[in-house]
Formats: structure tokens, C-alpha cells, sequence
């Protein structure tokens, strides 16, 4: 495989051969901080709001012929995966002069660019102005929606059809900043809008695959797919966009945030389970 690094905000990982209608991203891994990120939380807690390792464990789909684009940056820092307009205005200096709509999760203080890196732990001790929040969505989060996208289009003019899984892992019960706040969570959670965002019968496929692989698996709930499927998906023009939550209780010790022996043992299980991916997007591009 190949990896670029993009001035040090995110990277692309390609294939050794040649590539295959599949696409994932992880748009919350990266713990590189940036120069201005002069926050006031423990890294810690910063890092627990992220997608720890979830960039390295689906690393393994490369090696089936995906492509993967992932950030390095905190998700803390901005958000790639919410919407440029979902802005806190509780977070602003002053009046912010572009289109501003705050959706539910601004007004938990986990929108564009959060204000809490967890419940009662503020990231900054200061109002952020117009300039730095225009230069991090200038600077790290168009350009990796433009990477996400860049890749996106080149799967889907060389096979008439792309499949994209967003990548992210969740805690294994539903924190205070949540909507299942307390709540027991599965394995695996599979999300596409309600079929807005994938052929429902490849979310279908998706969710008997890790069933078969052992998984337990829930469907939309509580997470219905963020801004990048909802963003990216266009089932109609063949253009699939699913969301995967992995529990982190399979891969971490969620008490101190390192890995587990469980690892190794989901790596492994995911890379069965691209294969059998690769498999199913060679077999369904043939269709086209």
C-alpha cells in the first residue's frame, strides 16, 4: 500500500494494486495537534472524544483494493463530520458573517467545532474569533472533504459505481453528550439515513456480513448516519454511503484508553470481512 501525507492534515492510503470501487475514511482518528489549537482540556479527554485507532484498524482494507482517507487532526479541533453551518455561535467572538445554522449538535457543544471535549469539560477559556474559525475550515476541514470527495469521483467514473464506508467507533455505552445517553450499545452499528444514504440492500449485506463474522449488530439506532453519508450518498446515481460504528470495548480499555488484546483478534476480523467486500464490489461493478 501507499500513503500520502497532505501537509500534515490528512492522509490517503492506496492500494499496491490496482484499485476497487470501495472508499472508506475515518474522519475522527488524528491526535496531531495543531500549531493554534490552544485548548485547555486534558489531551485525554480530547482523545476520548475522537475515534481512537479506527484508522489503523480498517488500514487492512487496502490490501483488498480500497482506498482510505483519514484525518490527522482532532476531531475537537473541527469536525469534518458535521456540516460547515452547524456552528455554535455560543463559541464565536463575534457575529459569525457566513450562513450559520446550529443543528442539535451544536447546541450540545459538539458541532462543527466543539465546545466540550466531555460533559463539564470546556475546550477553551475564551471565545473563538471569525479569522481562526475561517482558517481551520479553510485549512483542515474542506480540504478533507475534498480528499474524501477527490476519491469518491475517481471510484466512480472507473466503475460506474462507489461504495463508502465512514468509519468511527463508539463507546460501549452512550455518554452524557449522547442520545442514548447510559444505554448498552452492540458491537456494530450500521447507518445509512434510513436508506437514504445506501441501496438498503447493501446496508443489509453490510449488517450479515459482521453477523456472520460473530458481531452483534443494531441498524440506525442510535446514530441514523452522520454529515459525510448523508453528504456523499446518492444511491440513486450508484453512489452508496454507509456509516460503521465499532464498540470500542473490542479493541480498547475504555478506563485508560489503550488497546487490548482485542486488537489484533477485530483487525483480523475486518479484514475478513473487506475481503469479502472486495468480493462483493468487484461482483456488483460488473453490473454497471
Amino acid at each position: 500500500m501507499s500513503r500520502q501525507v497532505i501537509e500534515g492534515r490528512y492522509f490517503v492510503e492506496t492500494p499496491p494494486g490496482q484499485s476497487i470501487a470501495l472508499v472508506l475514511d475515518s474522519p475522527h482518528s488524528g491526535v496531531v495537534f495543531p500549531a493554534d489549537f490552544d485548548t485547555i482540556a486534558p489531551t485525554r479527554a480530547i482523545h476520548d472524544c475522537g475515534d481512537a485507532h479506527v484508522d489503523e484498524l480498517w488500514s487492512v482494507a487496502t490490501h483488498h483494493g480500497a482506498t482510505l482517507v483519514a484525518a490527522l487532526f482532532p476531531r475537537a479541533y473541527i469536525d469534518p463530520n458535521r456540516a460547515e453551518h452547524d456552528l455554535d455561535p455560543e463559541l464565536l467572538a463575534s457575529l459569525w458573517p457566513h450562513d450559520a445554522r446550529p443543528q442539535a449538535y451544536s447546541e450540545r457543544g459538539v458541532g462543527l467545532l466543539h465546545r466540550f471535549a466531555a460533559p463539564n469539560v470546556p475546550l477553551y477559556d475564551r471565545r473563538l474569533t471569525v479569522a481562526e474559525v475561517e482558517r481551520r475550515i479553510h485549512d483542515y476541514y474542506r480540504p478533507y472533504r475534498h480528499a474524501l470527495r477527490d476519491a469518491l469521483d475517481a471510484a466512480w467514473e472507473r466503475h460506474g459505481v462507489v461504495w463508502h464506508l465512514d468509519c468511527h467507533s463508539m463507546g460501549s455505552r452512550g455518554g452524557a453528550l449522547d442520545p442514548d445517553a447510559g444505554m448498552s450499545r452492540p458491537d456494530v452499528l450500521v447507518s445509512d439515513g434510513d436508506g437514504a444514504t445506501a441501496d438498503p440492500a447493501f446496508s443489509r449485506w453490510v449488517m450479515a456480513e459482521f453477523t456472520r463474522l460473530g458481531f452483534r449488530v443494531a441498524y440506525n439506532v442510535p446514530y441514523r448516519g452522520g454529515d459525510l453519508v448523508r453528504h456523499f450518498g446518492r444511491p440513486a446515481a450508484r453512489r452508496h454511503s454507509v456509516q460503521i460504528e465499532l464498540n470500542r470495548a473490542l479493541y480498547l480499555d475504555e478506563s485508560c484508553g489503550e488497546k487490548h488484546d482485542g486488537f489484533s483478534a477485530l483487525q483480523a476480523q475486518l479484514g475478513q470481512f473487506a475481503a469479502s467486500l472486495a468480493a462483493y464490489a468487484e461482483q456488483h461493478s460488473e453490473e454497471v
